[in-house]
């Protein structure tokens, strides 16, 4: 099972959507970039379509996972249609058989979409022997309460957006939203305890910004590890490091080399 703390004395390097800003996301091309430049495990999104299809996509947006291609909702389309309007979109079942096939050293870390197919997507990995190296995500506590019941041991996080609560630091209320982001900041970790012990995440993926030392040191007081997302910015990475996240998701893996490095 893979073991979501640091390494040789660094965070785990996560490729976010493989590597989104060397490559167009949530293709094998860019999960292919994003094990070039040594990350340690992969993110994807996992999205269910109406059809029942499991696929790799951020959102229902077609502009978006067609990266630019075509406008619409995704999870209307077919398959093929899918496959149509963006090409280089590849299947769930594909994006795991890149894990088997072309890289077999580095880890998985799924972003759950599809609410209720926590089952299937484990079965998959137990399928391919993918378990072990895989780490679970969602914004949704139902799910990250199933994949608990289903699998006690698979790592597990609960994704904790900086727009919880509708803060948000953009808009014409962009200075009221800081300062509630700041109160959101410092009152965190007072609800590590509870939001670990209600939804049975065995780590939190916190947005940079809510990233704290505090933050960091009550989740390891209750056995959970943090991940820090999506870090772009050296100097953020630099402060989440030295606030102790466990693992950093990145949409270029090369900061890690110019940051972390000796």
């Amino acid at each position: 099972m893979i073991v979501l703390e640091r390494r040789d004395g660094r965070p785990l390097r996560i490729g976010h959507r493989g590597a989104a800003a060397l490559a167009p996301e949530n293709t094998l091309e860019s999960f292919r970039a994003a094990v070039a430049h040594g990350v340690d495990l992969v993110e994807f999104d996992v999205f269910e379509l109406r059809s029942g299809d499991l696929v790799v996509a951020h959102s229902n947006d077609l502009h978006e996972v067609s990266h630019g291609a075509r406008t619409g909702i995704v999870r209307d389309l077919s398959l093929a249609e899918l496959k149509e309007a963006s090409p280089e979109l590849p299947t769930f079942e594909e994006a795991l058989a890149f894990f088997v096939d072309e890289a077999p050293a580095v880890g998985l870390h799924l972003d759950l979409k599809a609410r209720g197919r926590e089952r299937d997507v484990l079965a998959a990995l137990v399928g391919l022997d993918l378990r072990e190296r895989s780490i679970l995500s969602t914004f949704h506590m139902s799910s990250v309460r199933a994949l608990a019941a289903l699998d006690p041991e698979v790592p597990r996080a609960l994704s904790i957006p900086r727009e919880v609560g509708r803060i948000t630091e953009s808009g014409r209320g962009a200075p009221l939203a800081r300062a509630g982001l700041a109160i959101l900041r410092r009152r965190l970790p007072l609800l590590v305890p509870r939001i670990l012990a209600f939804s049975h995440a065995s780590a939190l993926a916190l947005h940079h910004t809510l990233v704290t030392e505090r933050a960091v040191r009550r989740a390891r007081e209750r056995g959970a590890s943090v991940i820090a997302w999506t870090v772009d910015d050296p100097v953020e990475l630099s402060r989440v490091e030295v606030a102790g996240v466990d693992a950093v998701v990145t949409n270029d893996p090369t900061i890690f080399v110019s940051t972390l490095e000796p």
